[in-house]
């Protein structure tokens, strides 16, 4: 069952996604201002709109996969 807090996140990238950015690395949503993705440290990022909203879209509708520095501590 996907946490309804990701679908909440979703919601809110997809009414903003000029806000965000794709990690073009590891498929992570980020805030416009990051430089360096905090999931991979990636630094190459896409940020079409429509494809944001896409990603936004697919990550919702899945369970978390990703190790983030918040399951680490």
């Amino acid at each position: 069952m996907v946490d309804p807090s990701r679908i909440e996140k979703a919601q809110t990238i997809i009414d903003n996604p000029t806000d965000f950015k794709v990690c073009e690395s590891c498929g992570s949503i980020v805030g416009r201002c990051t430089e360096v993705c905090q999931n991979c440290n990636a630094y190459r990022f896409d940020e079409n709109p429509e494809y944001v909203v896409e990603q936004a879209v697919l990550l919702a509708s899945r369970a978390q996969r990703s190790v983030t520095p918040e399951d680490l501590a």
